[in-house]
Parts: C-alpha cells; structure tokens; sequence
C-alpha cells in the first residue's frame, strides 16, 4: 500500500508539474494571442488611416482635374474668340490695302497684339492640358493603388 501511494503521489506530483507547464504554455499562448490582436488592430488602423488619406488625396486630385478641365474650356473658349479676332484683323487688313481704311500701321499692330494674345492664349492652354493630363494620370494611379488595398484586404480576410 505504501509503495502503491507513493506511485501513485508520484504520479500527482508529475501530473501537478505537467498541469503547471501546460498552465504556463496556456499562459504564453493567450498573451501572444492578445499581442496578436493588438497587432492587427493597430495595422487596421494605420490601413484604415492609410484608404482615408488616399481618398482625401482622390478628392483633392479630382477637384484639380476638374479645375483643370474648366480651365482648359475656358482657353478653349477664349482662343475661339482669338481666332475670331484675329480673322477680323486679317480682314481689316485687307481692307486697308485695297484703300479702304487709313493707316496700314494701325493694321499690322492690331495683326501682331492678335498674334501675341493667341500666342499666349496658346501656350497657356497647352499648360492647363498638360496639367490635365498629370492630373488624369494621378488619378489613375490611386485608382490603382485603392485596387491594391482592395486586393491585400481580400488576401487578410481569406488568411483568418
């Protein structure tokens, strides 16, 4: 009986030390589960602050483009005017040398101040669409990188 007891203390003592060790291991387990958890929330956070500032950014890229485009319209609007003006210039030119108007002087510089503002209507304009473009191409690269967050977001969910 005294052997069979201390067998079987024996026994308690190697199940208490087994049961302490997989208390422990329960232990460490649960705290890097919890450390885990902060980890992804944190990470949530930082993606969640990293899709809001990418959407501000979308917003602001889209009010340029649009800023841009009514721009462009505008020079569009006013190189037509331009042209007009200046086919207005060329026919007064005309007229001067068939001896209708007085002074082919006044002519030529109306043609050249025409010529400086189309110059400069047209360079302006090339400028705003070229602003246009970059703002497109912008445009398309967050679109791109909110497909990416879409993608890795789809990749996290599917790894739980």
């Amino acid at each position: 009986l005294k052997e069979e007891n201390a067998s079987l203390r024996s026994k308690i003592n190697k199940l208490q030390i087994f049961s302490e060790t997989q208390a422990d291991k329960l232990r460490q387990l649960e705290k890097k589960l919890e450390e885990n958890k902060i980890k992804e929330e944190k990470e949530a956070q930082d993606l969640e602050a990293m899709v809001q500032h990418v959407e501000q950014n979308l917003q602001l890229m889209t009010k340029r483009a649009v800023k841009a485009e009514n721009s462009a319209t505008k020079l569009k609007q006013e190189n037509a005017l331009l042209q007009v003006q200046l086919n207005n210039y060329k026919t007064e030119n005309e007229a001067l040398r068939s001896g209708q108007m007085a002074s082919l002087a006044v002519v030529k510089q109306n043609a050249d101040l025409a010529l400086q503002n189309l110059l400069t209507v047209l360079t302006t304009s090339r400028s705003s669409i070229k602003q246009l473009l970059s703002g497109a191409e912008s445009l398309q690269l967050v679109a791109d990188l909110l497909k990416s967050i879409d993608r890795i977001s789809e990749v996290s969910e599917d790894g739980q």
